[in-house]
């Protein structure tokens, strides 16, 4: 089974939002002036940077963090 470019995105965003999340655990492993935007932008593969939306970013980090909120 392959993966869309779709998922492929959404993983990618997911995963970025799960780091950017740890890092600010720790304000001196992140960089300064650095938004939870600027990061998924920079962790997104290049490829699949035409098909993101804020509404897809809002949409998985309201989605991660319920399931982070969740586990806690």
């Amino acid at each position: 089974m392959t993966l869309t470019d779709r998922e492929r995105l959404l993983i990618a965003i997911s995963n970025a939002i799960s780091v950017y999340s740890v890092y600010t655990k720790d304000p001196q492993t992140m960089p300064k002036n650095l938004t939870l935007i600027d990061f998924v932008l920079k962790c997104t593969p290049d490829e699949l940077k035409k098909n993101i939306t804020m509404d897809m970013i809002d949409e998985v980090f309201e989605y991660v963090s319920k399931t982070q909120t969740q586990l806690s």
